[in-house]
């Protein structure tokens, strides 16, 4: 007797295009819409970022991107209030992320 391993468990992704379907499928269901900001926390996010901007802080930044709720740290570099856009850098110092402001939920100090 031999032990078919996974395959029992699978019986849904025999087909890859199947699976890659399913998959697709759930992760629409797993996406919520973006929160609304009243214009009390708007301004309170604006004041953080610039005093962390200027302070050189580390900050929690919570963001909204393809449908997910993203939670990062890291310290804020740039902010551009006109064109909407702002850059941070990740804790590790690895990655340089530019955002808009949009798509900012909340930030706060560490």
């Amino acid at each position: 007797m031999q032990n078919r391993g996974m395959k029992k468990w699978r019986p849904f992704a025999t087909m890859p295009e199947q699976y890659i379907g399913l998959q697709e499928m759930i992760k629409k269901q797993a996406e919520v819409p973006q929160p609304f900001l009243t214009e009390e926390q708007m301004e309170q996010i604006n004041f953080t970022l610039i005093e962390a901007l200027h302070t050189n802080k580390k900050v929690y930044l919570t963001y909204y991107k393809h449908g997910q709720c993203i939670t990062g740290t890291g310290i804020i570099q740039f902010v551009d209030s006109l064109g909407g856009l702002f850059v941070f850098i990740d804790e590790g110092g690895k990655q340089t992320n530019k955002m808009r402001l949009s798509e900012l939920i909340d930030i706060r100090f560490m």
